[in-house]
């Protein structure tokens, strides 16, 4: 497969004014010809910065100022190259919705190469060999939202993949309608997907399988390399330990209301990251069957079907390991632990939302009886849990019962929540619970008057989110509005796989 004709001219490569030259090290890219396929960025006119952020910056050694460099800004448009990088895009296969997709692939993402144990990526560099019938584009709106949330979630405590900068340029961009053209640069100790070990499995490619196995075993899970006696053994650990990551991260997600919206096996991390942000949500009302795709029209990836997705896509992942594992029932009890972690993961993760110090008897009841009148009325559910955090210090219970059309009901709740929580000092368990319940999350409606001002060339919204999602869980005086109910509007917002 040839790679797609680039610009007339091939990206230079950057110069290094700013004082950063990134000392590459050996990663993906060393695996071979059968996993990547060299391509180069397709340069951007005019591009310009529109986020950073220092926090991500740090990860990769990057100096003060690297934000100012108009070497960096070419580099992160796809302008220039890094020196001594070589970018390539990976190969990958998939389920879509359920079904097998067959060979997908970086359609759009760009590897630069691994710095500081951080695999670099320009996402929205032009064509590639895996691009099919896509420019290999992303656009202004997509990329603020990526951006933003990887970083809010990282804020959150939330596994995820991070974003480096968001560069935009004016060039024209096709979806729906036409829309400027951006890259987000973002990081992550492994960008492997699910979907890599099914490509391979599902050719019979078992050397290349065996390979792609050992570099993750290596690089990312080096516990599993000496596990049991057996040359199987090995394979089996890793697929323990990845379910067992999967759990957690869906454990995580469940908790805080996230809803990722395209859970297909390409966009599964085998280091149980959250990856790739196309369209997804954080809950407003909790509806537990919520759908925040507009192009799932089956309800598959639903809010309260993400644990069983999950759970579906790790035995997807299973079968493209047995040729590795070569035992059904030893790739079965890899995977057999997934609902008690998960389970136990979203109790400690609730208990600590509700402020019980230590597992209490009743704390299953209590969730299943809050979560039933939450979904009832529709309570908004960020406001809920920070009201409920305040009212424990304060006393005051109004507030939260202000949320329900059914007063009696959450009345009695509320009396058996009060009573779970003694004898506990009613100052430190709030104190607790203001850190783990945030004030602001990135809602659509937030993200979207950012990007409606960020096409007018206004980025001061982006910014002001990007503060207020680095630290949700401080209060942020003056910010009452990013942490108050969503507008009316907010529920005719239409998200799609479309970026």
């Amino acid at each position: 497969m040839s790679v797609p004709a680039a610009a007339s001219s091939p990206p230079s490569t950057a110069a290094t004014a700013c004082g950063w030259r990134p000392t590459w090290e050996p990663g993906f890219a060393a695996l071979g010809p059968a996993f990547v396929r060299p391509v180069q960025p397709i340069p951007l006119p005019a591009p310009y910065w529109v986020a950073t952020s220092a926090p991500a910056a740090q990860l990769l050694g990057l100096p003060e100022g690297w934000d100012r460099c108009p070497e960096l800004l070419a580099a992160f448009s796809g302008n220039a190259l890094l020196p001594g990088s070589q970018p390539v895009a990976t190969v990958y296969s998939g389920h879509q919705f359920g079904v097998w997709a067959g060979q997908l692939g970086d359609g759009r993402a760009l590897l630069l190469g691994q710095v500081c144990g951080q695999e670099l990526q320009l996402k929205g560099s032009g064509r590639t060999p895996f691009s099919r019938m896509g420019d290999g584009r992303a656009v202004l709106r997509s990329s603020i939202r990526e951006f933003l949330c990887s970083e809010a979630m990282h804020a959150l405590g939330i596994p995820t993949t991070r974003a480096l900068c968001i560069t935009g340029s004016p060039a024209a961009v096709a979806r729906e309608e036409l829309e400027t053209a951006a890259v987000v640069t973002r990081l992550a100790p492994s960008f492997v997907r699910f979907g890599h070990f099914e490509h391979f499995g599902a050719r019979g490619q078992i050397d290349e399988l065996r390979a792609l196995a050992d570099h993750v075993i290596a690089h990312h899970y080096p516990q599993c390399a000496a596990a049991g006696s057996s040359e199987r053994a090995p394979y089996a650990a890793l697929l323990q330990a990845v379910t067992e990551r999967t759990a957690r991260l869906l454990a995580h997600w469940q908790a805080i209301g996230f809803c990722h919206g395209v859970m297909n096996t390409d966009n599964m991390s085998i280091l149980g990251l959250t990856i790739d942000y196309g369209p997804f949500q954080f809950l407003d009302a909790y509806d537990p069957g919520h759908i925040c795709n507009h192009s799932d029209t089956y309800g598959r990836y639903a809010f309260d079907q993400q644990p069983a997705v999950a759970w579906w896509n790790l035995r997807r992942l299973a079968q493209a390991l047995l040729p590795l594992i070569d035992d059904v029932p030893l790739a079965e009890e890899a995977l057999s632990g997934y609902e008690a972690r998960l389970n136990e993961a979203y109790l400690a993760l609730m208990r600590a939302k509700l402020g019980l110090a230590k597992p209490h008897e009743a704390e299953a009841e209590l969730l299943q009886e809050l979560l039933a009148l939450l979904a009832a009325d529709r309570v908004d559910y960020p406001i809920f849990w920070r009201r409920l955090s305040h009212a424990v210090g304060s006393g005051d219970f109004g507030p939260v019962q202000a949320l329900f059309a059914d007063g009696p009901a959450v009345q009695a709740w509320l009396a058996s929540y009060r009573a779970a929580l003694q004898p506990q000092d009613a100052a430190q368990t709030a104190s607790r619970m203001l850190r783990c319940n945030p004030k602001f999350v990135l809602r659509n409606h937030l993200a979207e008057q950012a990007i409606r001002a960020a096409k007018l060339s206004d980025f001061r919204e982006v910014q002001t989110l990007q503060a207020l999602l680095a630290r949700p869980f401080n209060e942020h005086p003056g910010h009452e509005a990013h942490a108050g109910f969503p507008p009316e509007w907010a529920a005719h917002l239409c998200i799609s796989c479309s970026s």
